[in-house]
């Protein structure tokens, strides 16, 4: 019997002291109990204790087992639902009946339409039975030791990371740098920002390019968006799109699923011969190659470049950092764009993931590349700051004109490994690189020895061996490397692959070489007399340029100074260890340190994505759990785990629609309803699955246009695809007509997508099922807590109908899904696997009455701010009960007409409060979206600045130059000399406008970055040593 097994059995009430109502040590003092010793206790805990002791007696489980699962089931440790539901049950008394009402249950009545309400049962803990803290570890670490320690040499861009413990600690397991929201923000977001730039830098000087962005979900993902931009460079007027027989397999699956919606027309082979064709260069948009290609080998593609841009189109070109320490950067042979993967600089393997994929370009493709790009601008001291740059290009903006629904970069992995190369520096890395060639130059030697021959003479770490001359078959090989504790990559019959990382030392290489020599009866390999090392890479492309020469990259090589480098940085930048970041339509609530904890252990983090199944059978089981859990939750009949974001969910949900709809022979169907009110990436999603999109209106109330929708479903129904509605919308309310609305689409031959962005308001109360959702996708980095990581990363899982299942997507490598399925969206079978943990834990620690009364608190928090703000400022929507959702949306127009004021200005003043701003002109741009979370108290909740708004209205302050107009002040303006202070407050009405933060304050490090100039005088790199040089003069 296990743990979970025997808190099934019991009520989750019998968890805590005996029935007696004294504390554990009221019942110490009182002396030996005449009672029972099971008195006071459940009988279900009775029985359970009882069915253990004999188990024991018959020596079916071991004594430390049943001392541990006894301990589990009596001990009174309180699972996570328990505090949430006993720690603030005072403070929500009081928010409820503030609202006018007398219970919980009366005030949930009031905003969530009942029509649409599931019952209690439905996710409670009879149907997700709830774990404490030390049971979820203890059932974690089952798991973890079901994962076999098969060291991995498969390679396909995935290796064993070595993570300088410095970085591990320090910044993986940080919740100062895990629990910060992308860096809109820039005046309390310095830190990060400089790391990431260090990132661009880093990917910009290895890969010889002129601008890198700030990272992207994976490789295959990234060169989709290579593919993609080529499309779009030429006017989506050629469709060919070249793609190298060297490329990835799990790469060429993804950019097969992409260019579906595009149109995309992809040609595998030798690129050399295709682009002799002249069919296919008077079609070309774009060519992809591998540099090391999957197989290892080392190919010269100056001349390919040549050609490809004499068609006039780009050439993309994915590779890998640690190889371009020692050869020729694509940016000098000719590359348009070079994708990859950061993972191999100290971010663990994790079974696929997350990592961060870098994507670098020429300077005049800037402006239509992919994703977040920081830049350096000025504040309104002159001095320098960095920033989102050019953000006029994300989808949020742009809608459906988008080229890509880019969301979320990969901002925590992303920092990991620049970290890693400012640790490390150019020497460092040198030495690594050189250290891992001369093991693979030396196995190779030594497996020839053994009478088989290396396909690819000219590698870097990647050999691919032909066994016909030595072993049998490739199998035996396989064989006997299980046998040795190793996995190889499997290729044919024939040919059999390895690739050496950091983590291999010589007495690796020693077992990989008597693996060969094994399979092959040859004789064993003996330390005392190995060849000596040479270079597989030839003269020609071997790098002459110097690389990563920044002072940045020069200087923190010790423990110590890179400690303080971090920490230096991360006292920059404002997370959840600070204060509530209430940005709407991102939930950003507290994480767990118990759902962190397993996630860096070894067993789950140094996993291949693409080991066999029967090495990860934790894992198989742990994902199966979650998927479980996810379609009880959402009402779907299934579901896929392999969108590594959520706008990679709503385009995986979206190709399932096309799928189906092609599988009954009506694929003509592309038209795609959007309402205005619907999450930004909702219409750049659309167009990259194919769609058209067609928006619905919006009543004054914010509510949909029922009248309108049917309208346009009725116009488009013989080709009606799909509809994609947010519930609630981010406009902050839960719309009474949403099952009305689904069965309009229904009726009209489509299908609906219910976007899951805002499903933290769902948990427990409603679904998406009832609500007539066909398919939807989750954030599991917003409702189920994996940390936003200052920008990622993020999971968006997808959960669908039972019609829809079917379709859910596969991988070339694991196969995951059905027949019908559509191709990969990314690059690992289940995305970012080893954040699923966090998920997991989250859920089993609440379990469904503590997930269900977590969605009750969120929505009570929203509408207590609701409550406190509604006489200071205009609520713009709410029900007809007068109650908003989990978020709530306020107009500051009015302050734009009486004071000059706009949205940046108040946003820009509560960082001197020590508040992270909501979400700022989205999505109406007089407006700022709030959501609190269930994480919040009412301590935070409580702080505003109306009072200094109104000195504005009424004159005590003039309109251009007071405490809003020229917030943040950080303590560079605080020290201004009583000469340089020209303003007509004090330094402490700035810097302490309530009393409590004399005591703790979090000051942003720049004053009011300026936007404008940071766009038109982009510099995305670090500064070189002159420039260094000339600023400390």
């Amino acid at each position: 019997m296990t743990t979970s097994d025997a808190q099934a059995q019991s009520p989750q009430s019998s968890t805590g002291t005996a029935s007696t109502g004294k504390t554990s040590g009221e019942e110490n003092q009182a002396g030996p109990s005449s009672e029972s010793p099971t008195a006071g206790f459940d009988a279900a805990v009775v029985e359970a204790c009882e069915e253990l002791v004999e188990q024991y007696r018959k020596g079916e489980i071991a004594k430390v087992n049943a001392i541990i699962e006894l301990g589990a089931i009596i001990r009174p440790v309180g699972t996570v639902s328990k505090e949430v539901g006993e720690q603030r049950t005072a403070g929500y008394g009081a928010f409820v009946k503030q609202l006018g009402y007398d219970s919980i249950e009366a005030f949930v009545g009031d905003t969530v339409p009942p029509k649409i309400r599931v019952s209690s049962s439905s996710v409670s803990d009879e149907s997700i039975p709830a774990l404490s803290e030390s049971q979820l570890l203890n059932r974690a670490r089952e798991l973890a030791q079901l994962n076999k320690p098969v060291k991995s040499y498969i390679g396909m861009g995935y290796h064993n990371a070595v993570v300088p413990p410095v970085i591990l600690r320090n910044i993986l397991e940080s919740p100062a740098w895990y629990t910060p929201y992308t860096p809109y923000q820039p005046e309390i977001s310095q830190g990060r920002l400089e790391s990431l730039v260090n990132f661009q830098t880093m990917i910009t000087s290895i890969t010889g390019m002129d601008i890198a962005n700030a990272s992207l979900l994976d490789e295959a993902t990234a060169a989709a968006e290579g593919m993609v931009l080529s499309f779009a460079n030429a006017l989506h007027k050629k469709r060919t799109f070249l793609v190298d027989e060297g490329v990835a397999p799990q790469t060429l699956a993804v950019l097969r699923t992409r260019a579906k919606g595009f149109g995309i027309n992809i040609i595998v082979g030798d690129v050399s011969k295709g682009l002799q064709d002249e069919t296919i260069r008077s079609d070309l948009c774009g060519v992809l190659v591998q540099y090391p290609d999957v197989n290892g080998s080392i190919k010269d593609f100056g001349a390919v470049a040549n050609a490809v841009h004499d068609a006039k189109a780009l050439l993309v070109c994915a590779t890998d950092l640690l190889a371009l320490t020692m050869l020729k950067p694509p940016g000098e042979w000719g590359a348009d764009v070079v994708v990859g993967n950061s993972a191999r600089f100290g971010v663990p393997a994790g079974y696929g993931g997350p990592h961060a994929a870098f994507f670098a370009c020429a300077d005049k493709l800037k402006r239509k590349m992919p994703g977040r790009l920081i830049g350096l601008s000025r504040d309104a001291e002159g001095k320098p700051a960095y920033r989102l740059a050019l953000q006029t290009r994300e989808q949020h903006i742009r809608r459906e004109k988008a080229t890509s629904n880019i969301c979320t970069a990969q901002a925590l992995l992303a920092n990991m490994a620049a970290m890693y190369a400012v640790y490390h520096g150019p020497e460092g890395l040198s030495r690594i690189a050189q250290k891992t060639h001369a093991l693979t130059s030396i196995l190779k030697s030594l497996v020839e020895k053994s009478g088989y021959s290396v396909v690819n003479p000219e590698f870097f770490d990647t050999l691919t061996i032909n066994v016909s001359g030595a072993a049998k078959t490739a199998e035996a090989v396989h064989q006997a490397a299980l046998a040795a504790g190793v996995n190889l990559r499997r290729i044919d019959d024939q040919l059999v692959g390895v690739t050496l990382d950091e983590s291999v030392g010589l007495e690796d290489v020693i077992v990989l070489a008597n693996v060969f020599a094994s399979a092959a009866s040859a004789p064993a390999v003996s330390p005392l007399n190995l060849p000596s090392a040479g270079t597989a890479i030839p003269a020609a492309l071997q790098r002459t340029s110097e690389f990563l020469p920044h002072p940045v990259f020069n200087s923190y090589h010790s423990e110590t100074e890179m400690l303080r480098y971090i920490y230096h940085l991360q006292s920059k930048d404002l997370g959840l260890v600070h204060a509530m970041i209430p940005l709407g339509s991102c939930t950003m609530k507290l994480n767990s340190t118990s759902s962190m904890i397993p996630l860096t252990w070894s067993e789950f983090s140094n996993v291949h994505p693409f080991a066999p199944k029967d090495q990860v059978r934790g894992y198989l089981k742990l994902i199966n759990e979650l998927q479980d859990d996810l379609c009880k939750i959402t009402g779907f009949h299934a579901c896929s785990l392999q969108p590594n974001s959520g706008a990679a969910g709503e385009y995986t949900g979206l190709s399932v629609i096309r799928a189906y709809h092609e599988s009954r022979g009506e694929g003509h169907r592309d038209i795609c309803l959007i309402p205005v009110s619907a999450h930004g990436t909702n219409p750049a999603s659309a167009v990259m699955a194919g769609l058209k999109v067609i928006p619905v209106k919006s009543l004054a109330d914010g509510s949909l246009d029922l009248e309108d929708l049917k309208e346009k479903a009725e116009k488009y129904k013989d080709n009606l695809a799909a509809f994609m509605i947010t519930y609630p919308s981010t406009f902050g309310v839960f719309e009474a007509g949403v099952q009305d609305a689904c069965k309009i689409i229904h009726e009209n031959g489509g299908q609906v997508y219910l976007d899951g962005a805002n499903l933290n308001a769902q948990v427990g109360l409603t679904n998406p099922a009832t609500c007539g959702g066909d398919v939807c996708h989750l954030n599991l980095h917003k409702s189920f807590a994996i940390p936003h990581g200052g920008g990622g990363p993020g999971v968006g899982p997808v959960c669908a109908a039972e019609h829809l299942a079917p379709f859910l997507p596969t991988h070339p490598i694991v196969p995951v899904g059905q027949e019908q399925a559509i191709n990969a969206v990314s690059a690992a079978p289940f995305g970012s696997a080893s954040i699923l943990l966090i998920s997991w834990a989250y859920i089993k620690m609440l379990g469904g009455d503590g997930l269900s009364k977590a969605t009750a608190a969120a929505l009570l928090n929203a509408n207590y701010m609701a409550y406190r703000l509604k006489d200071h400022y205009c609520l713009r929507f709410k029900n007809a009960n007068g109650r908003v959702a989990h978020e709530l949306l306020i107009d500051l127009h009015e302050f734009d007409k009486a004071a000059g004021l706009k949205v940046t200005d108040f946003a820009k003043r509560l960082q001197d409060y020590g508040f992270h701003p909501p979400t700022c002109s989205w999505p109406i741009s007089t407006c700022m979206l709030i959501e609190p979370t269930e994480s919040e108290s009412l301590q935070e909740i409580d702080r505003r600045i109306r009072k200094e708004a109104d000195d504005i209205i009424s004159g005590k302050q003039p309109k251009d130059n007071n405490l809003l107009k020229n917030a943040p002040h950080p303590i560079s303006v605080m020290t201004l000399s009583d000469a340089e202070w020209n303003r007509p407050y004090t330094r402490e009405q700035a810097a302490y406008p309530v009393p409590s933060l004399k005591e703790k304050k979090f000051w942003p490090t720049v004053s009011r970055i300026d936007d404008a100039y940071g766009d038109t005088h982009l510099i995305c790199d670090c500064p070189s040593v002159q420039e260094t040089a000339s600023d400390h003069h």
